[in-house]
């Protein structure tokens, strides 16, 4: 089969710059004394609450395109001047915001948290410094560590997703995060990888379409369908009327669907099933069962299975990786995963991995189909 990989160039130049800023990350671990930098690491927490208190009360939407005064800012999000100044004067500190006296102006890095930017994370920052995702790191990741228990469950009597079944505010504050991963990682799924080659994308947890219509956007040939549980896929339905072209959304369809349970059967073989982020929420037995699930709407069509998500490093994974795994730990039964593993899910499956895309991102596509017998 003709690579799907596209882009070489860029991605290994992007993996080279990958590589230089893990080193550069990890010059403070060498050039500050052990002593002191175990004390920064101890409270680095201080500075996760101060941006998340700034993102709740909003402040860079408020700030807005101005240079405006800690005592206003104060009056329009209904707080204490002084402690508004010495919240904004930390964050100013840690490279968020600029001050200048007393005065405060968003800049690159702030830009990002204001609500009318179409690149915002404060749905992300939010969702993770939430009571919800907070409580378990700080009530029970030991007690965690000590039984295997997902501290979540520990926390609140009950897993992450089913969770948020009963928890709706939560649930639409968790998918809100979950759409701006693309600020995050870039388009790079698009354009790094051939959609070209395929006339249908059946995106399978893809929430409101987003990822979808990105592809969409640079391959005009293109469909997709996207399968989520019922209350998204409502919610997606009308959410991009008017925020986009009636020609483009004309080609994204919706229909409610569980990988656990049942997806949409192939086509034929130019059918691409999209998993993105999907699995490293889920243990080894999950995963198999989605899988499979896959294999068989897939049949002997021929179609695809592209799955992205992150691969460790099996010698020497990076922060970055071994981050999101211990937050797949905080939360699920998930976890990041080696090449090695990956490929063991797959071949237990029956499923064999055909190619492994590079992109200009921290994850990859690992693409799939159904093993010849």
């Amino acid at each position: 089969m003709r690579s799907l990989q596209k882009n070489k160039r860029a991605v290994r130049r992007f993996g080279k710059l990958m590589k230089f800023a893990t080193w550069f990350q990890n010059l403070p671990n060498k050039m500050t004394p052990p002593p002191f930098r175990l004390l920064q690491i101890g409270a680095v927490f201080w500075q996760s609450r101060v941006l998340y208190v700034a993102a709740r009360l909003d402040i860079a939407s408020v700030i807005g395109n101005d240079a405006v005064s800690a005592d206003v800012i104060a009056e329009r999000v209904a707080a204490d001047p002084d402690a508004i100044y010495r919240l904004l004067r930390m964050l100013a500190s840690m490279g968020i915001f600029e001050q200048t006296g007393r005065q405060f102006r968003n800049n690159k890095t702030s830009a990002f948290l204001r609500e009318d930017s179409p690149q915002c994370v404060r749905a992300m920052i939010l969702m993770h410094n939430s009571p919800e995702m907070s409580r378990p790191w700080y009530e029970q990741l030991e007690q965690g560590v000590r039984t295997g228990e997902a501290p979540f469950r520990l926390t609140h009597g009950e897993a992450l997703y089913d969770y948020m079944d009963t928890h709706p505010e939560f649930d639409r504050l968790f998918s809100r995060a979950m759409d701006s991963v693309e600020v995050l990682l870039g388009d790079a799924f698009a354009t790094d990888f051939d959609w070209g080659r395929f006339g249908r994308i059946i995106d399978v947890g893809g929430s409101k379409g987003s990822k979808s219509l990105s592809i969409l956007k640079h391959h005009p040939n293109l469909e997709a369908l996207v399968v989520d549980r019922a209350r998204v896929i409502e919610e997606g339905k009308d959410f991009w009327n008017g925020k986009e072209s009636p020609a483009l959304l004309s080609r994204l369809h919706f229909q409610p669907g569980d990988v656990l349970d049942s997806v949409p059967a192939a086509q034929d073989a130019r059918d691409i099933y999209l998993l993105s982020a999907v699995f490293h929420g889920f243990d080894d037995e999950t995963c198999r069962r989605a899988l499979k699930n896959l294999a068989t709407a897939c049949g002997g069509s021929g179609a695809s299975i592209a799955v992205m998500e992150m691969v460790l490093d099996a010698s020497q994974p990076d922060y970055t990786g071994t981050s999101f795994d211990m937050q797949m730990f905080m939360g699920t039964r998930g976890r990041e995963r080696t090449l090695n593993e990956w490929q063991h899910l797959f071949s237990s499956s029956g499923l064999a991995l055909q190619e492994v895309i590079d992109l200009q991102s921290v994850a990859k596509i690992l693409v799939l189909q159904v093993a010849k017998r």
